[in-house]
């Protein structure tokens, strides 16, 4: 069935559980603060969903007068893969990790942009002190191998300080082989391992391996868009480590974890509202084009602070 057009001027949310996430109130509020008329419209899609079910979306942001762009999560990859023809330009991050977080339509063309390099290194910068793996000597552990994952090890790549050593561990062979074929076409020193695994039980054995000071990521949707936990509770988080939850919301099992072992293990917590935030903001500033300076930035981020 052909679906109406939009009546007023619409931004595409493409997610996995679009009204529960905090920007359907939010949203409203930075329109206002921007001085805007734009509605948001959510599109939820079930994990790893069929070719032509993106496909389908992405031929409604580009045929639909009303639809200013999109903001895409959970299925950046397996969007650009199912539709990637039908965008007429990408910038140079979304050809580079093969994934589209903002959608833009501008001068009659559909752009793709990858935002989330950019909006990964402003959280990262936000709660990892300066020098921090100078001084430290300390890895990366990540949980997830999807795009914000693999987005966070491009900008980290380029960063001034830079762990020596990154793992990544996912239980789809695909996204890891995604991962190394990126890393292969950048120049950075750092070691890349690959761990094909989904037993929660290796993942403390890896965890218990880390040097002190290191960094723990959970990027695998486990918590939010799927029940449990990469680790079990038996896993042991590094000596004055720093562990990042990608998820705002949801069970956030694993940063419970991390929470009942913050205080004898010296730990670091930082959940994903920050993350958030700077997805969101770079994502509507290429899509609506304004200037995202830090002052509106943080205007943006008083906004919202009701709402979390």
């Amino acid at each position: 069935m052909q679906l109406e057009p939009h009546k007023a001027p619409t931004f595409i949310f493409i997610g996995v559980t679009t009204g529960k996430s905090s920007i359907v109130k939010v949203f409203p509020r930075w329109m206002q603060v921007l001085g805007l008329d734009v509605q948001l419209a959510g599109s939820d899609l079930p994990l790893r969903a069929p070719p032509e079910t993106y496909r389908s979306v992405i031929e409604r942001v580009k045929n639909d007068p009303m639809v200013v762009g999109g903001l895409v999560t959970t299925h950046k990859l397996d969007l650009l893969a199912a539709a990637h023809d039908l965008f007429d330009e990408l910038d140079p991050n979304a050809a580079l990790c093969g994934e589209v977080s903002a959608i833009v339509k501008r001068d009659g063309k559909l752009l793709g942009y990858a935002k989330d390099p950019t909006a990964s290194g402003k959280t990262w910068e936000h709660f990892i002190p300066t020098g921090h793996f100078g001084r430290t000597q300390a890895d990366v552990l990540c949980f997830g191998c999807g795009g914000a994952a693999f987005a966070t090890t491009v900008y980290l790549a380029e960063a001034d300080d830079r762990p020596k050593r990154i793992t990544l561990v996912d239980v789809s062979a695909e996204r890891l082989d995604h991962a190394r074929d990126i890393h292969q076409r950048l120049t950075t020193d750092i070691q890349f391992n690959y761990v094909l695994n989904g037993d929660p039980y290796i993942n403390d054995s890896l965890m218990s391996d880390l040097p002190a000071g290191s960094v723990v990521i959970n990027a695998t949707g486990m918590g939010k868009d799927l029940p449990g936990s990469p680790i079990t509770t038996a896993g042991i988080f590094p000596c004055n480590g720093l562990v990042w939850e990608f998820n705002y919301r949801g069970e956030l099992t694993f940063l419970h974890q991390a929470e009942r072992q913050a205080a004898y293990r010296g730990l670091t917590l930082e959940d994903g509202w920050v993350y958030f935030l700077h997805g969101w903001t770079q994502v509507l500033a290429e899509v609506l084009g304004f200037e995202l300076t830090p002052e509106l930035f943080d205007k943006l981020n008083r906004a919202a602070q009701d709402f979390r």
